[in-house]
Order: C-alpha cells, then sequence, then structure tokens
C-alpha cells in the first residue's frame, strides 16, 4: 500500500538534497513526533495472522535452516523495531515484509503492546 508524503516528508527530502556548503548553519531540532501509544486489544485482532506461524510449538517455515521465533513475550521496543526494519526493507524475509507494509504506526505499536503482554 503506498500512501502520499507529507508535505513535512517533502521538505526533509528537499533538505536532504542540498549540497554540504549551502548547510552552513546546523539545522534546528525539529520537534519529533511522539510514538503512537499501543493498544493491547487492538493489537490481539491484528496478530490473527501471526499465529499460522510464530504461535505453533516447533513450526518451521519453508527454510529448513530458519527457526520462526516465539514473539510472545518480547519487548514492545525489539518488536516495534522489528517490524519497521521490517516495512523499510532493512530487515529481511518475504513473508514478514509484506505483512509489515500493511501495517501503519498505529498497527505496530498496537501489535507490539498486545505481544509484549503475552507469556513466552
Amino acid at each position: 500500500m503506498t500512501r502520499p508524503l507529507t508535505i513535512a516528508a517533502c521538505f526533509a527530502l528537499a533538505a536532504l538534497s542540498l549540497p554540504a556548503a549551502a548547510q552552513d548553519t546546523p539545522p534546528a531540532a525539529a520537534p519529533t513526533a511522539a510514538a503512537p501509544v499501543g493498544n493491547a486489544e487492538s493489537g490481539k485482532l491484528l496478530t490473527y495472522t501471526c499465529q499460522g506461524c510464530h504461535g505453533v510449538e516447533g513450526y518451521r517455515n519453508v527454510y529448513p535452516h530458519y527457526h520462526v521465533p516465539k514473539i510472545g513475550g518480547q519487548s514492545t521496543e525489539y518488536l516495534v523495531n522489528a517490524l519497521h526494519e521490517y516495512r523499510r526493507g532493512t530487515r529481511r524475509h518475504p513473508t514478514m515484509e509484506a505483512q509489515a507494509q500493511s501495517f501503519s504506526d498505529q498497527d505496530i505499536a498496537d501489535i507490539a503492546a498486545f505481544l509484549s503482554e503475552l507469556t513466552p
């Protein structure tokens, strides 16, 4: 799913493309958007398909050398970072990349909130 860039993102991309010499003064610190607060109940609904691979004891995916990790009980920070990395393509696994690209930042926060509360 493709989403249009916001005006702020367009300005940020334009600033990055300026030559280094044109950036004499250090840029002012931009206000950072607060990370969304996760809702575990919403996350429970979003993790339904995750159970197919991550919820089955001893399950291995199609790559015989790759063991599917248990994600229940992982830290919220770890889960959020992993899903963002899959969404950006900096962490590679075709199925996870496809899943993560369908999630909004709020979805990721909700998923992490739910999964981090589970007992491993």
